[in-house]
């Protein structure tokens, strides 16, 4: 199944409280378990003015449904085409 990263624009987002963090993990978690297992959240990273993150998901349109069920935003969303790490600079 494809795996996204999704841009969140969220002015603020760095200064969100530990309560508003785990407010919006729970808002997201519920549209999750009504959208049934077609769609997974595997981590969100927060900086300055926006989260980002990493789904699974059938395609683009699981992702943005979620989105407008849950009221955030999904400024822009990219499919990973590839994933590498320090290892991929190793031999075979």
């Amino acid at each position: 199944m494809p795996k996204f990263v999704i841009e969140r624009n969220i002015p603020g987002a760095g200064n969100l409280s530990p309560q508003e963090l785990q407010g919006i993990s729970q808002k997201s978690c519920g549209v999750l378990r009504d959208m049934g297992p077609r769609i997974q959240w595997l981590q969100s990273y927060v900086t300055g003015d926006k989260i980002y993150c990493v789904y699974i998901a059938p395609d683009e349109q699981a992702i943005r449904d979620h989105a407008a069920q849950g009221g955030f935003p999904a400024d822009r969303i990219s499919q990973v085409t590839s994933i590498i790490d320090p290892t991929t600079a190793e031999h075979p």
